[in-house]
C-alpha cells in the first residue's frame, strides 16, 4: 500500500471512512421518494411550513452558543489532536460564540427522517444550523422549513460566494442558503490500465472499458453528465430529454459496458485497477491523486455537474445570529483556504485561492479545488425539482440502476 504523506489533508481520512457525504446519496433510489414523501405526510409540491411559523425568539444577543449539523470529515482537524478543529477554536475566539459540533448528517434522506416531524409540527429540532445536499436543502426550502437568512449579519457570504453558485434555481438570491463546499461530477479513469477517456460517449461505448465502468447512484450527478453530452442543459431540459438520457443509460448497462451503479465504494476500485474509468466525484479524485498522480480526470468538453452541500437554519433555531455568524466566519478567504486544505473539494469563497497558495501552491492550482473561470464555465446545476418530478426521475433511474 502507497504510503500516505502525514503532509497530505484529507487523505488518511478518506482512506479509513469511505462512508462519506457523497457516499450514500443513492440510497433514496432504493426506497423510493414517493412512498418516502408519502411517509412524511407531504404532498407532491405542498408546502407544509410559513415563515410565520418559524417565528422564535432568537437567544443569539445573550445565550453565545450554537449547534451544528454536518458531514464528517468535512472541517479542517488538527493533526495531533483529531477531535480539534482550529478553525471552529478560532471562531470561539474571535465571537464569543461556543459551538457543538456534531458530525451526525450521513446521508440526507436519513437525516430528513429525524427532523421532519418537529418541522412539520412547527417544532425545534434542536439545530441552529445544517448542512443538506442541493436538492435536499430545495425541499426544505420548498416545504417552508427553513429562515430566511439576514444578509445585513452575512456581509462575507455577500462579497465572496463564488459566482458560478450565487443563483442555483431553487434559491436564486441565496435567501435561505449558502454553499459550505462544492464538487464537480466528471469523469475519471486509471492509467495504468486505460488511455483517456474524454466524454461519456467514449466511456458508454468504447470497446476496451467493457465491463470495467462503473456509473454513481446519485441521479442528479449520472443524469446530468449523459444530458450535457446530448446537448441539454441541466438547468432546464425536459421529460423527453430524461427519457432519451435514461434509455442512452441502459443502452449501456444492457450492452455489458457498465459494470455497476456505486456510491463512492469505486474509489479503491478505480486505485486497484478493478474499474478503468467511472462518472467520479472530484473530491475523491483529488485525494486518489495524491496517492497515484495516474489516477487521472476528464473534464469533457460537453461540461460536467456542479453540486454543493449548503448551510441552512432550519426553522425555530433559538441562534439565528448565531449560525449567520458561523456562516459569515466561513466565507473569510483565509478560513475557507484552511478547510479548503482539509477537505479538497471546490472551495465556494472567492479570494481563498490566494489564501491557499500560503498554505500549498499546490492547493492553489488544483483545478478540482480552485477551478478557473474557463472551467467553472463548463460547470452546470441541476435544475430543481417539484416532489412529484422527483419521484418519477428517480424511480425511473432506480430501475435502470438497480437501486
Amino acid at each position: 500500500m502507497t504510503q500516505i504523506p502525514e503532509s497530505v489533508p484529507g487523505l488518511a481520512q478518506f482512506i479509513k471512512a469511505q462512508a462519506t457525504r457523497r457516499a450514500v446519496l443513492g440510497g433514496a433510489g432504493a426506497v423510493g421518494i414517493a412512498a418516502f414523501l408519502a411517509a412524511c405526510g407531504t404532498s407532491a409540491g405542498t408546502k407544509t411550513g410559513s415563515a410565520a411559523g418559524a417565528t422564535v425568539t432568537d437567544l443569539s444577543a445573550t445565550d453565545k452558543t450554537l449547534i451544528v449539523s454536518n458531514w464528517p470529515l468535512y472541517i479542517d482537524v488538527d493533526s495531533k489532536n483529531q477531535s480539534d478543529h482550529p478553525t471552529i477554536d478560532a471562531f470561539t475566539a474571535k465571537t464569543g460564540i461556543k459551538v457543538t459540533y456534531t458530525e451526525d448528517v450521513s446521508d440526507n434522506n436519513v437525516f430528513f427522517g429525524k427532523i421532519r416531524n418537529q418541522l412539520a409540527a412547527g417544532q425545534p429540532i434542536g439545530r441552529d444550523l445544517i448542512v443538506m445536499t442541493d436538492w435536499m436543502a430545495a425541499r426544505l426550502i420548498r416545504l417552508g422549513w427553513v429562515e430566511k437568512v439576514d444578509h445585513a449579519n452575512t456581509p462575507n457570504v455577500e462579497a465572496n460566494l463564488a459566482a458560478a453558485l450565487k443563483s442555483p434555481p431553487w434559491d436564486p438570491n441565496r435567501d435561505y442558503s449558502a454553499p459550505w463546499q462544492s464538487g464537480f461530477s466528471l469523469i475519471a479513469y486509471n492509467e495504468h490500465v486505460t488511455t483517456p477517456v474524454k466524454d461519456i460517449d467514449e466511456l458508454f461505448t468504447r470497446p476496451d472499458l467493457k465491463g470495467k465502468v462503473t456509473l454513481l447512484t446519485e441521479m442528479r450527478d449520472t443524469v446530468g453528465l449523459v444530458l450535457l453530452s446530448m446537448g441539454k442543459d441541466p438547468a432546464n431540459f425536459t421529460d423527453a430529454d430524461f427519457n432519451a438520457a435514461m434509455a442512452k443509460i441502459q443502452a449501456a448497462v444492457d450492452s455489458g459496458q457498465v459494470r455497476k451503479f456505486t456510491g463512492n465504494e469505486y474509489a479503491p476500485d478505480l486505485a486497484k485497477g478493478n474499474i478503468a474509468a467511472c462518472i467520479a466525484w472530484s473530491g475523491d479524485v483529488v485525494q486518489l491523486q495524491f496517492a497515484d498522480p495516474k489516477i487521472n480526470y476528464t473534464i469533457p468538453d460537453a461540461g460536467v455537474t456542479l453540486w454543493s452541500d449548503n448551510m441552512l437554519i432550519p426553522n425555530k433555531a433559538s441562534h439565528k445570529a448565531n449560525a449567520e455568524a458561523w456562516m459569515n466566519y466561513y466565507y473569510d478567504p483565509a478560513v475557507a483556504a484552511q478547510v479548503a486544505a482539509y477537505v479538497n473539494y471546490i472551495c465556494p469563497v472567492e479570494g481563498a485561492k490566494a489564501e491557499a497558495a500560503k498554505i500549498d501552491p499546490a492547493l492553489a492550482s488544483n483545478q478540482l479545488i480552485f477551478p478557473s473561470a474557463a472551467t467553472l464555465a463548463k460547470s452546470h446545476i441541476f435544475m430543481g425539482l417539484d416532489a412529484a418530478t422527483e419521484s418519477k426521475y428517480q424511480d425511473a433511474f432506480s430501475k435502470v440502476s438497480g437501486g
